[in-house]
C-alpha cells in the first residue's frame, strides 16, 4: 500500500511551515529518488495572470535548494495553454510567470515553458491507454531524467478537481495535446480574430488548409494535430472542446501516466487557497476549503485521492460537486487506478502536525 505523507500548516517560532517542507520532502523519499547529474523537471503551474490562488514560489525555493544539494539540476516548467491567454505562447508564459514572481532571483533555478514558442515542442509517448495510443508530451518534462511535480489542489469546472493527475496529465501536455485530451472533433476558424496572415496554412502537416479571404479547412485531410491553433497568434483557430467530462477525465490519466513514464518522480500537493476554479482563470474565486497542509507520495493516484479525503473529512460535505454540480471528480481517479497509474489506498503518515503556536 502507497503511502501519502502529510504536514499540516501549523507553526513555532522554531520551525515555520516552509521548514517543514524540507523533511516532508526527505521522508517521502527525495533522497532516494534523485540523484547527481540528473535534469529535474519541477512541473507547476505558474498561474494565469490576474489569479493570486497559484502555488507560492516560497515553496517552491525550498524544494530547489534541496534538489540542489542533492546534485540535481532542478528547472521550473508547464506547458503552453490550449486555449489564448497569458500562457499560449513562451513569451507571454515567460512574462506571466515573472510577474507571479517565478523568476531565478527568487526560486534560484531556471523557468522552460516545455513545449516552446509556440507549444509545437513535443515527444510522443506511446501508452497502452483505452483512447490514447500515443501522448504528445511537452518536449522538456519528456526529456528530463526525473520529475518532481509541485501542485496547488483546487477545484476544477470539467472534471471535478485539479490536483497531480491534472496538473501532470493536461499541464504535461503540448497543445496538440491539450487539443486531443478536450476534443473529439477538429477545429474551425473564428473568422473575426483572422488576420489572413497564412501561418496555419504553412504549417499544415496534411495540407487541409487553404487561405481564401480566410483559411478554408478540408476536413477530409485535416488529421485533428492542432499544429494551426498552436501556430495561429490571434486566437482564430479555434479548438471545439466537446469531450464529455468522463473522456475528459479518462484521457488525463492516460496523458499523466505517459507524462511520468515510470522515470523516478516526488509528487507533492498543497491544499491551500483551494479555489473552486482551475488557475488557468484570470481571476480566483474566495477557496471552498481550509488550508489543510502538504502531501507528498511517489503514487499520485494515492495522492490525490489523500488531498480528496482530508477535504471532505474536514468539511463533511463535497465542496467541488457543491461548485460545479456537472462535474464529478470520481472518474478521473477511477480511471487512473484502472490503467495502473497507482492505487486510491494509501497509509497516511503524518509528521509535524500540530506544532505549538506563538502564545499572545
Amino acid at each position: 500500500m502507497p503511502i501519502v505523507w502529510f504536514t499540516d500548516f501549523s507553526a513555532s517560532p522554531e520551525m515555520g511551515v516552509l521548514e517543514k517542507l524540507r523533511p516532508l520532502l526527505y521522508e517521502a523519499g527525495l533522497p532516494q529518488i534523485f540523484r547527481p547529474g540528473q535534469f529535474v523537471a519541477i512541473k507547476l503551474h505558474f498561474g494565469e495572470r490576474g489569479n493570486l490562488a497559484y502555488l507560492r514560489p516560497n515553496y517552491v525555493r525550498v524544494a530547489v535548494e534541496e534538489l540542489q544539494k542533492l546534485g540535481a539540476k532542478p528547472f521550473l516548467t508547464d506547458a503552453n495553454t490550449l486555449y489564448t491567454g497569458t500562457r499560449s505562447n513562451a513569451v507571454d508564459h515567460l512574462f506571466t510567470a515573472a510577474q507571479n514572481g517565478f523568476v531565478l532571483e527568487v526560486v534560484g533555478a531556471p523557468v522552460i515553458i516545455a513545449d516552446g514558442l509556440r507549444g509545437t515542442e513535443e515527444v510522443e509517448i506511446p501508452v497502452d491507454g483505452v483512447h490514447v495510443k500515443r501522448a504528445k508530451i511537452a518536449a522538456a518534462i519528456a526529456m528530463a531524467d526525473a520529475l518532481l511535480v509541485l501542485t496547488h489542489f483546487k477545484g476544477h469546472e470539467q472534471v471535478g478537481f485539479g490536483g497531480t493527475l491534472k496538473n501532470l496529465g493536461m499541464g504535461g501536455a503540448s497543445r496538440a495535446g491539450k487539443m486531443e485530451q478536450h476534443s473529439v472533433s477538429k477545429p474551425r476558424v473564428e473568422e473575426a480574430r483572422c488576420q489572413s496572415c497564412g501561418l496555419c496554412a504553412r504549417y499544415c502537416p496534411t495540407k487541409a488548409i487553404t487561405l481564401a479571404e480566410y483559411p478554408v479547412i478540408d476536413y477530409a485531410l485535416c488529421q485533428g494535430c492542432g499544429q494551426c491553433v498552436a501556430m495561429c497568434s490571434f486566437g482564430a483557430m479555434v479548438p471545439v472542446e466537446d469531450a464529455s467530462a468522463q473522456l475528459l477525465a479518462q484521457k488525463i490519466a492516460e496523458y499523466a501516466k505517459a507524462a511520468w513514464n515510470k522515470r523516478p518522480a516526488l509528487f507533492v500537493s498543497f491544499i491551500s487557497e483551494v479555489s473552486p476554479d482551475c488557475d488557468c482563470w484570470g481571476m480566483n474565486r474566495p477557496p471552498v476549503a481550509p488550508d489543510l497542509g502538504i502531501l507528498a507520495s511517489t503514487d499520485p493516484v494515492a495522492l490525490d485521492q489523500a488531498c480528496i479525503d482530508l477535504v471532505l473529512s474536514a468539511l463533511g460535505y463535497d465542496p467541488f460537486l457543491r461548485a460545479h454540480p456537472q462535474a464529478s471528480w470520481e472518474e478521473q481517479l477511477a480511471h487512473a487506478e484502472r490503467i495502473g497509474l497507482g492505487s486510491r489506498s494509501y497509509e497516511l503518515r503524518s509528521i509535524l502536525t500540530g506544532l505549538d503556536r506563538p502564545g499572545p
